[in-house]
């Protein structure tokens, strides 16, 4: 075998190596790219299940989401969010350019710096009209931090806690005065340094009933808004002459009609039935005429109309007190609203038109007031269905909440 033949036997070995090391190396460098694009494609995987996760959270919130980077600059935000904004994407811009409320923009501020001590921060914003809670978060990462912003709107919470507190100061000041004026009748009946006279005695004790009479006024209106809010009212439909609704009623308030020498004037016809609860539906015209007493002068007059327009009645009380002012004719069936008792010297618990409103509601029918705006004094009214009286009408039972 001569050189030659040895020389290219040795290279066509040699070539082999080489292309059998080659195949090797790449079969691995092969295997070693379907590993990385197999974890990139699971980074991939990860990073937009995370991203749906974070979209789906956040649009389902009812809170307000801002997501901002170090320079307060908007990354990220929420739909509910949006409204914030009047429905524009601010993205990109900063947020006290893109939101003109500098106390937001502090809050930011004192976030970061409390998330040096590893404190959460919250804060309450108000924002136009609207009140706020903001909480926020903090997450450093590797490159700088991003900082979570949550608004939820406590508007109605704070307008109900209000209303609650004002609410409590009424009923004990309700209670107080007539307390008082019935220790301050019994003290004088005991300390007299003769036997009481008899019509004396008899003055004293009407002051003590009508004193009492607002004690139970007052419980009952409490007691009244406790069993529709839980649910447990009952209403239970049957037909009801109107005239002998209205009776029930104005019995009740004989003696404060008698007071204030209010006279009471019925405007409807005779045979007019309705379909009610009838102690229901005499709860309400018992809170509407009450209220109307309340605010007539005295010696005024009060009216009770009704008419039948189709298959409802429109029952209508009527004073010639003060009225509703018209900024106040949406509000006034609102639990614990009142009128301006310092403009009428009149003050209550702001429940009694609540519960008519509940009441009259949970019987299928319509409520409202008209303001003083054309004059002529307070105007309530409110719809009843018409009862078939010619027929037997069954009674109809359903709950009330």
């Amino acid at each position: 075998m001569d050189g030659l033949t040895i020389f290219l036997l040795l290279f066509s070995v040699l070539c082999a190596a080489v292309a059998g090391y080659l195949w090797h190396r790449y079969q691995s460098e092969q295997k070693e790219v379907q590993h990385l694009r197999q974890l990139v494609n699971e980074h991939k995987r990860e990073m937009a299940e995370s991203k749906a996760l974070f979209t789906v959270v956040s649009a389902v919130a009812y809170d307000a989401v801002l997501v901002l980077d170090e320079d307060s600059t908007i990354i990220g935000l929420n739909r509910s969010a949006k409204a914030l904004f009047q429905g524009r994407n601010p993205v990109g811009e900063i947020l006290y350019q893109a939101l003109d409320t500098p106390d937001l923009q502090d809050i930011v501020i004192n976030a970061i710096r409390a998330s040096e001590d590893g404190e959460p921060f919250e804060e309450q914003l108000q924002i136009g009209e609207q009140t706020y809670r903001v909480h926020t978060h903090v997450m450093p990462y590797e490159g700088g931090r991003f900082i979570g912003v949550a608004l939820q709107n406590i508007t109605e919470l704070v307008r109900l806690n209000r209303a609650r507190r004002d609410m409590v100061a009424n009923i004990s000041h309700e209670l107080r005065t007539p307390i008082a004026r019935i220790r301050l009748i019994i003290d004088s009946l005991f300390h007299e340094s003769e036997k009481p006279k008899r019509k004396d005695s008899i003055s004293s004790l009407r002051a003590i009933a009508s004193e009492t009479e607002s004690l139970q006024w007052l419980v009952q209106e409490m007691l009244d808004l406790s069993m529709i809010e839980s649910g447990q009212a009952t209403i239970r439909l049957v037909d009801v002459p109107l005239d002998e609704l209205v009776d029930g009623a104005l019995e009740r308030l004989e003696d404060q009609c008698a007071a204030k020498d209010i006279k009471i004037k019925r405007d409807f016809p005779k045979n007019l039935h309705v379909l009610c609860d009838r102690d229901l539906a005499r709860r309400v015209i018992i809170n509407l005429v009450h209220n109307a007493i309340k605010w007539s002068p005295k010696g005024g007059k009060i009216k009770i109309k009704a008419e039948k327009q189709a298959d409802e009645v429109i029952i209508s009380v009527l004073d010639n007190g003060p009225g509703i002012s018209e900024d106040q004719v949406d509000r006034i069936f609102e639990r614990f609203y009142q009128v301006d008792a310092s403009r009428s010297g009149h003050e209550g618990t702001g429940l009694g038109l609540a519960i008519c409103r509940h009441i009259v509601e949970a019987h299928g029918g319509r409520i409202w007031a008209e303001s003083n705006k054309g004059g002529g004094g307070g105007r309530f009214r409110f719809t009843l269905l018409v009862a078939n009286s010619e027929e037997s009408t069954p009674a109809i039972s359903k709950e009330m909440s």
